[in-house]
This record gives C-alpha cells, structure tokens and sequence, in this order.
C-alpha cells in the first residue's frame, strides 16, 4: 500500500515532462483518447512499482524515470535521446568547441555503435577511426544492448584514461584499438594556400566559431600580397555536422541570394525557411566542395546550398544521408531531451534523409604515388652511338641528381602540396583532382573565342 504514491507520483512526473510541448491545438477534448492514454499510463506504474520492488537488485526512482525516458525517445529514431543534467552540461561545452573525450561523431545502428566520423586532430582520428567502422565493445564489454547514451558516456573519462574499443570494418575481422582521452579542442576552421592560387578552407565541425572562422580565413587567404586566387576548395569531408544556424551562416557566405534550406515538421505553420542575404566573400570565385561518407547533417545542408544554386561543384563520394533537425529542449531541472522534431529541405524541395548527397563528379578516395622509374637505355647509352657535334651542346654525360630548371625550388612547396596538419597526407587524390579542376576553369576562362 505504501507503494502507490510513488506510482502515481512516477506517473504525474511523466505527464509534467511531456506537457511543455503540448499545444493549443492537441488540446481539444477527446474523452476516448485521453481514456487510452491514462490506461497505457496506469500500465508503465504497474511495471514501475513491479520493478522496483522485486527487481533482483536495488535501482533508484531517478535511474528507472531516467531510463524509461530515455526509452521511450530512443525507440522513435536514432537521433532523439534524453540528457541528463551532466550530459547535458557536456553537451553545452562540446558546441562551444572544446570538451574531454575521444573527438568521435557516433550513431547507432543495428545494436552497434556507427562512426559518422572521427574529428581532426583528436584521439579518435590519431588512432586511425573510420567512418562507418562499427564500434562492437568497449573495454571488452559488448555494446549491444547499451543505448547510445550509455555507450558515449562510457568512452567519456578523465584526461589521459586509456580506453580500448573493438572494431568491425568491412572486410576485416573485429580488431582492438587503444586510445587516450584528451581534452578535444576542436578548431573548426582550417585554411592554406595551395601553390600561389587557390585557397583550400577546411571545415571540421560546425560550432559557434565556424562561420566566424570561415570569413577569417577568406580574409586571410585573399590578404596575402601578391597573391590572386582562381578558385577555393571547401572540404567538408568526414564533418560529421553540428550547429544549424552556423551551416546556415556557412552557405551564405557564398551565396548572394535564394533558399539555403527549409525545415518542415509535423505541422504545415511549422515550416521554417532560411534564405541568403546579398554578399559572396569570395566574389563569385569558383569553388569546388569536397564530400565524402563522412559528410553529415550540417554538412549536408551547405553542400546541398551550393549545388543545387549552381554555385560550386561537388566532387568526392556520396555524403552520409542525415537529413532530420533535432531540437534541444531543456527540462528544468531535469536536464534536457534531444528531440527529432523536423525534416530538412535543399533549396531544390530535395529531402536527402538516408538518400545522401551526390556529388557532381565522383572522385573514390586515393594516394597519389610516384612509380619507381624503370630504367630504359638512351641512345647515349648505346655502345657505339654517335656523338652530338653541335656546338651548342657540352656533350657532357647527364647528372641524374640534376634537377630540371624549371623545377620548383626545395624551399617552396609544390602546387598541390597541403600541410599535412591541415589535410593529415599531402598524397590526397581527391584534392588534387579539385585543384585541377579549378585551375581548369581559370584556363578556360581566360581563352578569348577566335
């Protein structure tokens, strides 16, 4: 008997929770509905009071509401959870752009964690992470049966706290990677020259600083004297998204005007549209935008922008296919839910959920590598070959250390050369091919019809 007034409580605590987000309009008397609803309550306090009386070991009032929420949000799609105060404390540094972990975009898939994928320059990525790798244990503890929520505070710890995750990769047997917690300072915004006319922007992430990040970076690039750009290349690749309004601020830098994007949720006054404002950074610059598996959600909507307004070309692979909005709603108290709450739209009315981004020219990933040179004779190495009289010549034998000279000084890099602290190889194909691509275009533009 003196268990149910915690039931009814558990029960009452539940419907507070849900009612912020009730409206105006679900309001309207349904005495048939609303019977349902309290008999489907009645039955989640009849299983509460069952567990937490007879449950094999002692759990708290607290862990049980939590779990079931956090049940009950998971169910409905891989991207609604419930945060609990702390994780939603950690939640709040992370989009500020620095937080302690392993610097890993995750999702789950089939019981298995999912790498969307790995951030520059943190744990995750030193250790050579992959997106779509399937994360099946941690600390050798399977993960099926885990949620999300529970795998990801599971690999948070202290600073400098080893951790070993097991990992399935196409094509190879699980295997075990150790890695050390750090604190991820993540700069969302890289950038470089490539040779002296192309500007290489790199987005890792999109946090409170990354539109701000993206202006500083054309500032820096196009303030450089001397210096007279033919083109940018934006690598959004293995950007496993974040923040709406900064994609949103991203794509109107090189945009002068029309739809970036729309939301549309369960009801029709919901939509939202979000358009340019006059202004490109870069001055109508061709641009080429790098995607790949990796390229999500945030990610997605700006490379979604710019192809569908013509604005840049995309070459890579097909992006990872997260089209859906997700709100953050703060319980009081109670920390804050992760909600689904909205579809999102290219500016074409194109809905690229679980379907993707193409990209216009699809470049598979590749390291550019120089063939060993076969040795094959020259006339000079034939015995008995005639000698060149002409007087020009020094007939001297040729130095095979000798460089060319019109060979790039060693102290200079060469044209297609990144910094590998941006790129992490200068051997990357796919970067290579934009740079052609956009010199390409200089070119062409610069022939005057005959």
């Amino acid at each position: 008997m003196m268990r149910l007034p915690v039931a009814a409580a558990s029960v009452a605590t539940l419907a507070f929770l849900l009612a912020p987000q009730v409206r105006a309009a679900d309001q309207q008397p349904n005495p048939q509905a609303n019977s349902e609803t309290y008999r489907q309550l009645d039955l989640f306090g009849e299983v509460f009071e069952r567990v937490r009386s007879d449950y094999v070991e002692n759990v708290s009032d607290q862990q049980l509401i939590e779990a079931a929420i956090n049940g009950m949000l998971t169910a409905l799609d891989p991207h609604s959870s419930y945060m609990n105060a702390k994780s939603f404390s950690d939640m709040q540094v992370q989009v500020q752009g620095q937080f302690g972990g392993l610097g890993i975009e995750v999702t789950m898939e089939n019981g298995f964690i999912k790498v969307v994928s790995p951030i520059d320059d943190t744990p995750a990525a030193s250790a050579g992470l992959k997106p779509n790798d399937l994360i099946v244990a941690i600390d050798g503890e399977p993960v099926q049966g885990m949620s999300l929520a529970d795998a990801v505070e599971r690999m948070r710890g202290p600073v400098n706290s080893t951790i070993k995750l097991t990992i399935k990769r196409e094509n190879r047997d699980p295997f075990e990677v150790s890695l050390k917690r750090a604190i991820v300072k993540i700069q969302s915004v890289k950038s470089q020259l490539i040779g002296n006319d192309v500007g290489y922007i790199r987005i890792t992430s999109f946090n409170e600083q990354t539109n701000s990040g993206v202006q500083a970076a054309m500032k820096s690039l196009t303030g450089k004297p001397g210096v007279k750009l033919t083109g940018i290349v934006l690598d959004l690749r293995n950007n496993p998204g974040g923040l709406l309004d900064q994609a949103i601020g991203v794509s109107d830098d090189f945009l002068d005007k029309g739809e970036i994007v729309s939301t549309r949720g369960r009801r029709a006054e919901d939509a939202q549209r979000y358009d340019a404002k006059p202004g490109d950074i870069t001055n109508g610059m061709p641009m080429v935008v790098l995607i790949n598996g990796g390229s999500a959600s945030a990610s997605e909507i700006v490379a979604g922008a710019l192809k569908d307004h013509h604005r840049a070309m995309l070459l890579g692979t097909r992006s990872f296919g997260k089209g859906s909005v997700q709100t953050i709603i703060q319980l009081p108290g109670h920390g804050a839910i992760r909600l689904t709450t909205a579809r999102y739209y290219t500016p074409s009315g194109r809905s690229i959920q679980a379907e993707g981004i193409q990209p216009d020219i699809v470049v598979e990933p590749a390291k550019i590598e120089k063939l060993a040179e076969v040795q094959i004779p020259h006339e000079a190495d034939l015995r008995g070959a005639l000698k060149n009289t002409d007087p020009g010549q020094t007939n001297k034998p040729a130095d095979k250390n000798a460089k060319p000279a019109s060979a790039t000084p060693e102290s200079a890099p060469s044209s297609n050369t990144v910094d590998p602290s941006v790129m992490g190889t200068s051997e990357d194909y796919q970067l290579a091919r934009a740079v052609d691509m956009l010199r390409g275009l200089a070119l062409f533009g610069r022939r005057t019809p005959e």
